[in-house]
Order: structure tokens, then C-alpha cells, then sequence
């Protein structure tokens, strides 16, 4: 089929994606109507319970939630945003001194106990520094993006009006995995830790992924071409993005998925042990709507 097909589309101002969202590279299958929403992951929700978008970045934890409750979207293996995670998690020195491995029975503040920041954070504080993320009080701000979603019950609300940074300020919380750097006297709890990410990547399959692309199931299935240019339109667009520079030594924005493999099955077992989804998913069936398109 040659029809040209617009997508009302949620995506970032991503490196990777800049080309296509500034139309250097154009399709003659595909139209992007990007939707203004600046912050993508304040769409999630919208997308997981109003179907609102044709084709998104949708955070890997939140899809794997949505698989799970039969959401209309499809997995493409190409990922649009992948970073460290160990940067994203502070504490109050004025309050005292805190190791990672001092975290069990401590209360952590992060937005919401389903954001994939925080369920990556919790993985590698376990494996890594033996913190059971059951032996933590998360202290949460948002509701999950799955409304048929309960969050476990070492999960709590922190009281209407309360803020993530003012709280660890003040001493309510022990540490925060907040967006930002927050103010001082707060300091990373692992102040090493862009090396630390770095060696994990190294025997971890790469920089875990934060979020990858989604379509609509019901373009997946009766479009397969489109599945296969909006891959080709990603892909080209990384590549122009990394015009005249050196590639990174551990790629941020992996396609493929093989190349994405061990990351998806890291986080999926993380997912499991946090009690985030019901049943260990394979890195095969994510992809089960997409796979034949892009054979």
C-alpha cells in the first residue's frame, strides 16, 4: 500500500528524533501530526487509558504494565530515550550520613512506584547493593498510568500538598529519585555514579532503556509497511543526529532486538520482583505485533 498515513504522534525533543520532528527527513508513507505536549511523560496516561496517540515513546515499565491489562499498542524495537539511572537519586547529608546499602527501612520519595526511572533504580540498589525494594517505604506524589494497576503495600501517599524535593529538605523522607538536582544541602547518593553506570552498562547488556516506540496494534496489524518506515524514519534520523561526531562507546538509543535484548529482559525482571507486572514476560512476545513487519 502507498497511501500516506498521518499519525498523531507523542515524542520529545529527543537528539535522536530531532530530524524528523524539524522534517529534515520526510516519507512518503508517513505524516507525523506531533502532539504539543512538552513533557511526554505527562501523556502516558492519556495513552494507556484513552488510546490517545497512533504512535508514541511510552516508558518500557508502563508497557509492559499496559501488555499486561491488554492495551491496543504494539512494541517497535527501536528506543528513543536510554540513560544511567543512578544519578537520579539524592539524600540530606545535613540530616546524616546514608550509603545505598543503608536504604532498607528508609522511606524513598519518587513520583509514582511505576515510573521506569525508579523501578531501575530499585533493581540495581538490589542486585547490587542488596536493598529489597520490600524492605523500603516508597513514598509516592501520582497515581500509576494503569488505572487497573494497585501499588504494593509498602507503597504510601504522601499527604495532599506536599512537594518530593521539600519533603527530603525537611527531613520527611531519607533520599528522592527526583528529575532534577535538587538544592543544596542535598548531594547524590552515589556521587560516583556516571562511573558506576558506565561499568554496569559494560556487564549489563548496555544503557538501560527508558523508553522505547509504540504504535497502535490495529496499524501494526493492517499496516505492516508503516511499522517499517516509522523504524526506517527513527533509525535515519539517529543517524543524522550523530553526523560528523563519534559514536558512543555504550549507545543510548539501541535498535534492533537483538541489540535490545539484554536490557528488556533486565528490566523485565526487575518489573517481576517489584511486583510492577504478574508474570515474567518474554523478550519475543513484546514484540509479537511488531516482529513480522520488521522480519
Amino acid at each position: 500500500m502507498s497511501d500516506k498515513l498521518k499519525l498523531y504522534t507523542l515524542l520529545g525533543d529527543h537528539p535522536g528524533a530531532m530530524a524528523l520532528k524539524n522534517k529534515t527527513i520526510a516519507s512518503a508513507l508517513v505524516e507525523f501530526d506531533f502532539a504539543d505536549v512538552k513533557v511526554p511523560n505527562t501523556a502516558f496516561k492519556a495513552l494507556v487509558r484513552e488510546s490517545k496517540f497512533d504512535l508514541a515513546e511510552l516508558a518500557i515499565v508502563t508497557f509492559l504494565q499496559a501488555k499486561t491489562y491488554g492495551k491496543p499498542y504494539a512494541l517497535i524495537p527501536a528506543t528513543v530515550m536510554g540513560r544511567g539511572q543512578l544519578h537520579t537519586i539524592f539524600y540530606n547529608p545535613s540530616r546524616g550520613a546514608l550509603a545505598p546499602a543503608q536504604l532498607a527501612g528508609k522511606r524513598v520519595g519518587v513520583r509514582a512506584y511505576t515510573q521506569t526511572t525508579g523501578a531501575w533504580v530499585r533493581g540495581i540498589l538490589a542486585g547490587d547493593y542488596d536493598v529489597d525494594s520490600n524492605d523500603v517505604t516508597w513514598v509516592t506524589f501520582e497515581d500509576p498510568h494503569l488505572a487497573e494497576y494497585k501499588d504494593p503495600p509498602n507503597v504510601v501517599r504522601a499527604a495532599a500538598g506536599k512537594a518530593l524535593e521539600q519533603m527530603l529538605l525537611d527531613g520527611e523522607i531519607d533520599a528522592a529519585i527526583l528529575p532534577n538536582v535538587p538544592q543544596p544541602p542535598c548531594a547524590p547518593l552515589f556521587p560516583d555514579a556516571a562511573d558506576i553506570d558506565r561499568k554496569w552498562a559494560q556487564t549489563n547488556g548496555g544503557v538501560p532503556i527508558n523508553h522505547m516506540l509504540v504504535i497502535r496494534s490495529e496499524i501494526a496489524k493492517e499496516r505492516p509497511d508503516i511499522v517499517r518506515e516509522v523504524y526506517r524514519l527513527f533509525l535515519e534520523s539517529k543517524k543524522a543526529s550523530l553526523a560528523g561526531k563519534s559514536a558512543p562507546a555504550l549507545d543510548p538509543i539501541r535498535f534492533g532486538i537483538e541489540e535490545n535484548r539484554k536490557s528488556l529482559e533486565i528490566i523485565i525482571d526487575y518489573s517481576l520482583r517489584q511486583k510492577l507486572i504478574p508474570r515474567r514476560f518474554t523478550v519475543d512476545e513484546l514484540f509479537e505485533e511488531s516482529r513480522a513487519a520488521l522480519a
